[in-house]
């Protein structure tokens, strides 16, 4: 089993997920679109990709479709075809039907350039007509056909973000369901996923029915058993000794089983016993490990990216709450009521709706794993989070429930 912090595993690099599988395929099987979800690094896009070569294997079309890009619905459609593109039947007979801008043989075209040639002739007018062609041509064939669309989220809030207007997100996922509704048990088998949250961003725009021919499936975190099992099988598998209950001390760190931050915790460690020519972690190297690679300057490229997809997320204004709700969650363990009733007194002040845009902010914050409900307060899951957060505004956050401070 090979370590990998940066990309997405299949295969023997593959650990565990067998549940999570099965379901999947099952719902696949009996022609259930799959809207799959999860908080950050939970390896979504690895169990789609693992789904599909499994599917592969049994006789299946596979194509995976990575949206982030797209600014508007026809760079949406090319990308997707570009993913077609390795099934020649389909991009043969999809290119032919939409004119005669592709002059070249498919089979000379690298899928980059059969992509560029397609968005070359879409625009507003034809978007639509194209897709709906596209999907006709993977219903068509004889063989079923799994899509994976990856980042959909991120592609509706960019298109949101640029001019603000909701209708051209609800018009996209109006076609969108239309055309799969139309191809009823002939229409390819979708599993859409993303690193933002879908369903907090429809019930925001009040269009939650244009999603509801998907069905909602969570990829939860790994338990404590499976994350010290994953751990010990990465250092049997690299060579790397460790005294007995690191893997423990591992998790007990981390707080949550995140894929990812099991994945890092480990390459941190090798780097670490490799440098200082240590020949076992022990557990004061995983205390040290993470107070000063995890948390320090090393780690930031792993745990900005969690700020990041929150700006990809909310307006100015509802990231401005977001990040003093975490701020908050982090330095004092908790975000209370008492914290919410001052956060609103903060706000009403200085924007329209503050009570709107916190609870906007907390759904989004829970949907996506930053933060659970319990004890009638807000916390973090992931212990690796909290202290992060907490590191970068401890020196300069104003507590809005001083009573609430967690030692």
């Amino acid at each position: 089993m090979k370590s990998s912090t940066g990309r997405w595993v299949g295969g023997q690099d593959f650990f565990n997920r067998d549940a999570e599988l099965k379901n999947l395929g099952r719902l696949i099987r009996d022609r259930n679109h799959v809207l799959l979800s999860g908080q950050r690094r939970m390896g979504k896009t690895s169990v789609v990709r693992e789904l599909g070569r499994r599917f592969e294997s049994t006789g299946w079309l596979f194509f995976f479709s990575d949206v982030e890009g797209a600014t508007c619905p026809e760079d949406a459609i090319a990308g997707i075809a570009q993913a077609a593109h390795s099934y020649r039947p389909i991009a043969t007979r999809y290119a032919s039907s939409m004119g005669n801008w592709i002059k070249a043989n498919i089979e000379e075209l690298g899928a980059l350039e059969f992509k560029i040639r397609i968005r070359a002739g879409l625009d507003a007018q034809n978007w639509k007509r194209s897709g709906e062609q596209l999907f006709h041509e993977m219903a068509a064939q004889d063989k079923k056909v799994l899509l994976a669309i990856d980042e959909l989220p991120i592609f509706l809030k960019r298109m949101l973000a640029e001019d603000g207007n909701p209708s051209r997100v609800e018009e996209f996922l109006s076609w969108f369901r239309g055309v799969v509704q139309s191809l009823g048990d002939d229409c390819p088998t979708l599993i859409v996923s993303g690193s933002v949250g879908l369903e907090p961003l429809v019930h925001r725009l009040g269009i939650s029915d244009r999603i509801n021919h998907l069905y909602s499936y969570r990829l939860k975190p790994w338990d404590r058993a499976t994350s010290i099992a994953c751990f010990e099988r990465l250092a049997e598998s690299n060579g790397l000794a460790c005294e007995s209950a690191v893997a423990e001390a591992v998790y007990e760190s981390l707080g949550i089983g995140i894929p990812h931050h099991v994945q890092s915790f480990f390459a941190r460690l090798s780097d670490y016993c490799a440098i200082n020519e240590r020949r076992q972690v022990t557990l004061e190297n995983v205390n040290e490990v993470y107070r000063t690679e995890l948390l320090g300057s090393s780690g930031q490229s792993d745990l900005v990216h969690y700020e990041t997809r929150l700006k990809d997320t909310f307006d100015d204004e509802t990231y401005s709450v977001a990040m003093k709700i975490l701020a908050e969650a982090a330095v004092q363990g908790a975000f209370t009521i008492s914290a919410r009733r001052s956060l609103e007194k903060q706000y009403e002040s200085i924007m329209s709706g503050p009570s709107e845009r916190i609870s906007e902010a907390v759904d989004v914050l829970e949907h996506d794993g930053y933060l659970i409900h319990a004890n009638c307060a807000h916390r973090f899951p992931s212990r690796l989070l909290k202290d992060w957060f907490a590191s970068r505004y401890r020196d300069h956050h104003t507590p809005l429930d001083p009573e609430s401070r967690e030692h």
